[in-house]
């Protein structure tokens, strides 16, 4: 049959690339395995506690952390990929001091979790910290705009809200690296036809710019949302009242002594991550073939 591959040619290209595949299987067996581990470790504490995987949502601290985790992520994913996706499309451009921003724009990875999250907390103290001294006035180069400094901590709307401009101030140059990526493999001709057909700069990030960075955004989509789903660092030092999955489970299993519900959690917030990354590979594929149809 002429679309069966001959044994002989698979043979050779197994030999030809005996060098690559030889430094994939270690990895792949240590990654595979570690998985397995966890996985099975997990269902085993998971279905031997007082409240298994399937009763998870008759407990209340689970549902308040997996709608504080789901708003998390469902806010913080799409902005992470605006702003990477803005700061990709402005530094893709030429002009003078062009390579100085882009260094400018990489600080933020370069700064630990921990640190922005704790410098972020200082700023934003309660009653006495820089922001509400702007807020209150106490700057002559700044108007008043409240009367009472402000608890940010003691708001879940206002701590959350910080945390989740913490994530994207912190994580954004991930995002506009994949994109500015994406955007270098788009070949400039494609755009000179597109000009010559008389489509403007807005049709032409709409049905070209947008439909070939689909494989970066679904990237980004993916890991993000991995990334927001199970965070940490941030709502834990700057919503320690509003816990979301990830310090809740911290929580069960250090403070409350609870392993077997923490293992529960856990399992849950991986299915939960595998759901997500299903759904937005289906979303972006059905974007995708919109765009291109159209």
């Amino acid at each position: 049959m002429s679309g069966s591959i001959k044994p002989s040619s698979l043979l050779l290209k197994l030999k030809s690339n005996l060098f690559t595949i030889g430094f994939f299987i270690p990895a792949f067996l240590y990654l595979f395995s570690f998985f397995v581990i966890i996985v099975v470790f997990l269902l085993k504490f998971s279905f031997s506690g007082n409240v298994p995987l399937l009763h998870l949502l008759s407990v209340d601290e689970f549902k308040a952390a997996l709608w504080r985790s789901f708003w998390f992520m469902g806010v913080g994913t799409p902005l992470q990929l605006v702003v990477g996706l803005l700061l990709a499309l402005l530094i893709q451009q030429s002009f003078k001091g062009v390579g100085m921003v882009r260094s400018l724009f990489m600080i933020p990875i370069a700064i630990p979790a921990l640190v922005t999250a704790i410098i972020i907390d200082l700023l934003f103290s309660y009653p006495l910290g820089p922001i509400n001294d702007l807020l209150l006035g106490r700057h002559a180069f700044f108007p008043q705009i409240v009367s009472l400094p402000v608890n940010w901590s003691g708001s879940e709307f206002l701590s959350l809200g910080l945390a989740i401009l913490g994530k994207t101030w912190r994580d954004m140059p991930i995002s506009m690296l994949i994109l500015l990526a994406g955007l270098h493999s788009i070949e400039l001709e494609q755009y000179e036809a597109a000009k010559t057909m008389g489509a403007r700069s807005w049709q032409q990030f709409k049905y070209l710019t947008l439909p070939l960075l689909t494989p970066a955004i679904l990237t980004i989509l993916i890991l993000r949302s991995i990334e927001n789903w199970k965070e940490f660092v941030f709502p834990f030092v700057l919503a320690p009242a509003y816990p979301l999955l990830g310090v809740l489970i911290e929580r069960l299993y250090h403070v409350e002594q609870n392993p077997a519900l923490a293992a529960s959690v856990a399992l849950g917030l991986v299915i939960l991550i595998a759901l997500t990354t299903l759904i937005f590979t289906t979303i972006t594929k059905m974007v995708r073939k919109y765009l291109v149809r159209v």
